[in-house]
């Protein structure tokens, strides 16, 4: 396909139609931004435009001054001969795919995507497109993630047997805490949920974005004695497990929710008891329902795994590539 709406370069994607990047790897002078999380978002930029959600979360993270200047996406915006729009992702809190048209076929940018319902962020939509561009962080057909309210269901079966424990649940800060909390509450958990200072931010964030988290509390030794969080679910980012932080807990239960958890290699070494396989990113069953179902002429493939998909792809009769985007890696999850 040719004049395509966007090429590679070093650093990233760029359309030359409107003179930006999307989720660029380094700074530049006009970056569009999917979501918040830091392997897309980053600090430098001249211009940055995206969701409002985002461009807070950019500024709790980074600071205030983390670009010169910031324009909300809202419907259909031009830039240069280009026409951009966002469209909810279903990934995080304020996330987006990113749907980009010019004078030659339209290209949609998916950043990062999860079309299993997710009650701390507004759902996928399936947006369509000439070219669609897919990550690939789950891209085996071996990943298929069992349903999130079962693996809370785990966790709430494991507090229940062991009421003289704490469970310690590690998820990443910005929207894997937030979803593990709203699950929690969704199974009818209403007790406080105490919660790592690390989450503070971003989980008052999603307070006052009316995500309803419920009765979250300092897990900190000051509210209390040490005995005191029997029984309790403590949320922490994993890096606080290898610190002196976690001792203060009862004879914890190591929890880790992620994707990641199927392969157990992963978990053992961790030194995970509970793995909790929670998934902010499409399987390889959605995957390939995405493609098949939004038929694009041609698909990209970036973020992960790209060999399967490009087979799967090919026996399928669909034109794919891989982007190879030297930096864009495996999401920790």
């Amino acid at each position: 396909m040719t004049d395509t709406p966007l090429i590679t370069r070093p650093e990233g994607l760029y359309c030359p139609a409107g003179d930006f990047y999307i989720d660029p790897l380094r700074p530049v002078a006009r970056a569009l931004i999917t979501h918040g999380h830091a392997d897309h978002a980053r600090a430098g930029h001249g211009a940055v435009l995206a969701t409002a959600q985002t461009l807070d979360i950019m500024a709790l993270r980074y600071g205030a001054a983390f670009c010169q200047s910031r324009q909300v996406a809202e419907g259909q915006m031009r830039i240069g001969d280009a026409t951009v729009s966002f469209h909810p992702a279903g990934h995080v809190l304020g996330s987006a795919q990113i749907k980009v048209e010019s004078a030659g076929p339209s290209v949609v940018v998916t950043g990062d995507y999860a079309r299993t319902p997710n009650p701390a962020c507004a759902p996928w939509e399936p947006v369509p497109c000439d070219i669609f561009v897919t990550e690939a962080t789950f891209a085996l057909p071996v990943f298929r993630h069992p349903d999130p309210a079962q693996e809370i269901g785990k966790l709430l079966a494991s507090v229940a047997a062991f009421p003289d424990r704490a469970h310690l649940v590690g998820a990443y800060a910005l929207g894997k805490a937030q979803r593990v909390i709203m699950l929690l509450r969704q199974a009818g958990y209403d007790a406080p949920i105490y919660i790592h200072g690390a989450l503070q931010k971003l989980c008052d964030y999603h307070l006052s974005q009316s995500v309803p988290l419920g009765d979250l509390r300092p897990a900190t030794v000051a509210c209390g004695k040490k005995g005191d969080f029997a029984g309790a679910i403590i949320v922490a980012p994993p890096s606080a497990f290898a610190a002196t932080w976690a001792q203060r807990f009862p004879d914890p239960v190591i929890c880790f929710a992620s994707g990641w958890m199927m392969v157990r290699a992963r978990a053992r070494q961790r030194g995970v008891e509970l793995p909790l396989i929670i998934s902010d990113h499409v399987d390889w069953p959605e995957l390939t329902a995405t493609i098949t179902e939004l038929n694009p002429a041609e698909t990209w493939v970036t973020h992960g795994r790209e060999d399967a998909i490009l087979r799967w792809c090919a026996l399928q009769g669909r034109v794919a590539k891989p982007l190879r985007l030297v930096g864009y890696e495996d999401e920790p999850e």
